[in-house]
């Protein structure tokens, strides 16, 4: 038996209204009450031939579905539903990561989804699936993902080239997190960034002091350039009460992965990586590859198609997710 996800429309309202009507009618009791309960295959028909829809199936039996719906460049989730008998089953992640490659595919740029805060369970499961928070309205939590992006660098150069492009999107109170290797490039794509924001001061590896402030030369927001390498805790990271400056800079922290996170729930991780094409010399000519993976509301708008001209872009999933 061979479970498939498939791209459907108004056709397929009849069995997804099935799907939606147990899935919802065996949740427990909400007030108000899940507005998917009061569908019909008529108003599913309406919602689909508007959009689109994904179905799992496993032997012609629909198991699970959604209904997809496009606002400008997110694609939202709305009535994903599963069978009680096959929840655990792994088909609420097979419409997920059907939904993200269809997402993916048509240009759209991330994904977001409305959790009830009353259904713990549930708002764990997005998360797992690279969902964060980002909003709530009395009992509706807003959930977002949106979409990495992978670029490759065919010099070491072109990290100062791409940082500075990128400093072209961000803003006061945007953090940046920066992972990879030594000598990978990050403090030179961190250099590109104070270029672009138009910084005083020399942008190098602040590992002596930790942290330095670059006040803008432009009017416009500073940088905050920290080394978290010998930081051994959060605690010491608090330590430098960063809170403080954020506010009015860009905050790029190397070597903050697992560290910085708790910053700001809205926040680019990126990491730098070397693509050898020979394992056995390690040359400043290496590509790099850069992964960017924006976390939260703030960058489902950014048209990222500016960055091409500084890297190529790679086609699919940089995280060897679903594309």
């Amino acid at each position: 038996m061979t479970r498939v996800a498939e791209l459907v429309g108004a056709e397929a309202a009849g069995e997804m209204h099935r799907v939606i009507a147990e899935a919802f009618g065996a949740r427990p009791v909400l007030d108000p009450p899940a507005e998917a309960l009061a569908e019909t295959p008529e108003s599913l028909a309406v919602a689909l031939a508007a959009g689109s829809g994904i179905v799992v199936r496993e032997d012609g039996e629909a198991l699970g579905s959604l209904v997809l719906e496009r606002n400008g460049d997110t694609v939202t989730l709305r009535r994903v539903g599963v069978l009680p008998r096959m929840q655990g089953s792994g088909v609420a992640g097979e419409l997920v990561a059907a939904a993200e490659a269809h997402a993916r595919a048509q240009g759209a740029t991330g994904m977001q989804v409305v959790a009830r805060v009353e259904l713990p369970a549930s708002v764990a499961f997005w998360e797992h699936n690279g969902f964060v928070r980002s909003g709530r309205e009395g009992e509706k939590l807003s959930m977002t993902k949106v979409f990495p992006r992978t670029f490759t660098m065919a010099t070491p150069e072109d990290a100062h080239a791409f940082g500075e492009r990128l400093a072209g999107l961000l803003r006061a109170g945007d953090l940046v997190i920066l992972a990879g290797e030594l000598g990978a490039g990050k403090t030179t794509f961190t250099k590109g960034i104070g270029a672009g924001l138009g910084v005083r001061g020399d942008v190098a590896s602040p590992t002596f002091v930790i942290a330095r402030v670059h006040p803008s030369l432009v009017g416009g927001p500073g940088l905050v350039h920290v080394d978290a390498y010998r930081l051994g805790s959060i605690d010491e990271l608090d330590e430098l009460d960063l809170e403080m400056t954020m506010a009015g800079a860009v905050t790029v922290v190397e070597w903050g992965a697992g560290l910085a996170e708790g910053l700001a729930e809205d926040r680019l991780e990126i990491d730098i990586v070397r693509t050898l094409g020979d394992v056995a010399s390690i040359e400043d000519t290496d590509e790099r590859q850069v992964v960017i993976r924006p976390v939260g509301a703030r960058w489902l708008d950014v048209d990222w198609s500016g960055l091409a001209a500084y890297g190529r872009e790679a086609q699919g999933a940089p995280d060897g997710g679903t594309a």
